[in-house]
């Protein structure tokens, strides 16, 4: 029996039961129970992450799961894991990326660029937040906390006349018929490890280690440890704007990366080349850059 510690969110549900299946596939006589949590994270919900302690809130409960032994591994958009894990747990594996993009989400419009002058925005990320008002900061941006299917609900509600969702979320809860625009990099970095799910374990569990092997994608795992070893470098939050996004082709790997301030308006951008087998020296590279055209003043920035 292996137990998988997930939130009860739509999309974490579909997040782990899409790992379950694989897992079951590989060992046909493994049977795999979820464990359904509430965090933080899914109860306060009239406040930005940024203000009330950042995405670890998405996961503590699951770690305290598995600490208790009460599930053997929790499922994670990356996205949603702190570039530094409590002592004692590990990401073990980290699966084939979906779309990783930002989508364009809007009933009456079908593009950032067509939105009137003035236009009602929702999101609470930062890093979107900065980057949507780099192409239109004429639009007024409001807060959108929830899970998916509620932020769609409150666009079908006519709160925002358009918002920002990621694409992976959409087209994982079947919803890609909602997404009117998929926004490119050049317009809005995607969140560090934004589109891949990871498993996080105990530490040296080499038992659920072996178990879960079969499931890396070892190319999105060269990306996404890029990716994070630069937010790692940055010393990024929920409470600063920060993206990321590496590609690779063969044994080359191109990361860009992107630091801004939502106050100020000013981002800095880099985009470095290395060696896929070096994706943490890349992410490192990558962030001293950022910092040596101005990035701590401008994350330090109030």
């Amino acid at each position: 029996m292996l137990k998988i510690a997930t939130r009860k969110s739509p999309l974490a549900l579909w997040q782990a039961e899409f790992v379950k299946s694989k897992l079951e596939d590989i060992y046909p006589d493994l049977k795999v129970e979820l464990v359904k949590m509430t965090t933080q994270g899914d109860q306060i919900l009239n406040s930005p992450l940024s203000k009330i302690g950042g995405k670890s809130l998405f996961i503590k409960e699951l770690e305290v799961g598995i600490m208790e032994g009460r599930a053997d591994i929790a499922v994670h958009s990356m996205k949603d894991v702190p570039y530094e894990l409590p002592q004692g747990f590990e990401i073990g594996a980290i699966l084939e990326r979906e779309n990783p993009f930002d989508a364009f989400v809007s009933n009456d419009f079908n593009s950032i660029q067509d939105l009137p002058i003035g236009a009602k925005l929702g999101s609470c990320s930062l890093r979107r937040i900065v980057q949507v008002k780099a192409i239109r900061p004429d639009l007024e941006i409001l807060d959108l906390r929830g899970n998916v299917n509620t932020r769609l609900k409150k666009l079908d509600d006519g709160e925002y006349d358009a918002i920002i969702l990621a694409c992976s979320g959409l087209t994982r809860l079947g919803f890609d018929n909602r997404i009117k625009q998929d926004l490119s990099p050049d317009d809005s970095l995607p969140a560090v490890g934004q589109g891949a799910l990871g498993i996080e374990i105990k530490a040296n569990d080499h038992e659920i280690s072996s178990l879960i092997k079969p499931l890396i994608h070892q190319k999105t795992q060269n990306e996404v440890n890029a990716e994070r070893a630069l937010n790692a470098t940055l010393q990024g939050g929920c409470s600063v704007a920060i993206g990321a996004f590496a590609t690779s082709e063969g044994s080359k790997l191109t990361l860009s990366g992107m630091v801004g301030n939502v106050d100020s308006g000013e981002i800095i951008r880099v985009q470095e080349t290395g060696e896929t087998s070096k994706p943490i020296d890349l992410g490192i590279r990558a962030a001293k850059k950022l910092l040596s055209l101005g990035a701590r003043e401008l994350l330090n920035e109030k």
